[in-house]
């Protein structure tokens, strides 16, 4: 089983590769540390917002930093151990802020002892090969 693999529906390549394309700030800038910040306050409001509302959880917007800043997200998902819900709601707030509006993608798959496994991951990572392995059964847009 396969996802379906391709262009974004929400942005053009070109967004994505200008995202990626921004050098990053340094490790001790005090945007990076701005941009870490707001993902662990983030992270921890979603993780409460996702038991509170479900589906209709909010993702605080996060403040005007560079796209170089990315380092600091990045820093607190890799260490706090999300979930792939709260991991890909918080990245797509970030993404989205940044000019890269992407959709929440949710597979599922059985295994070899049939049990059902679900995972959540944003469009933008469909050739993640992780996400190859699941089946897409619904987008969640912005």
């Amino acid at each position: 089983m396969t996802t379906r693999t391709g262009p974004s529906r929400l942005h053009r390549p070109e967004q994505l590769a200008a995202y990626l394309a921004a050098p990053r700030t340094g490790r001790w800038s005090p945007r990076t540390w701005l941009a870490a910040g707001w993902a662990a306050l983030a992270l921890r409001r979603t993780r409460r917002a996702l038991a509170a509302d479900g589906v209709r959880a909010h993702v605080p917007r996060p403040p005007r930093l560079p796209d170089g800043a990315r380092r600091g997200v990045e820093a607190v998902l890799r260490r706090t151990s999300p979930t792939c819900l709260e991991r890909s709601l918080v990245l797509r707030t970030w993404l989205a802020a940044h000019g890269v509006p992407c959709e929440v993608v949710i597979g599922v798959r059985r295994d070899a002892s049939g049990d059902v496994t679900a995972h959540a991951w944003l469009d933008v990572e469909s050739d993640d090969a992780t996400a190859r392995t699941f089946r897409e059964i619904h987008r969640w847009a912005p």
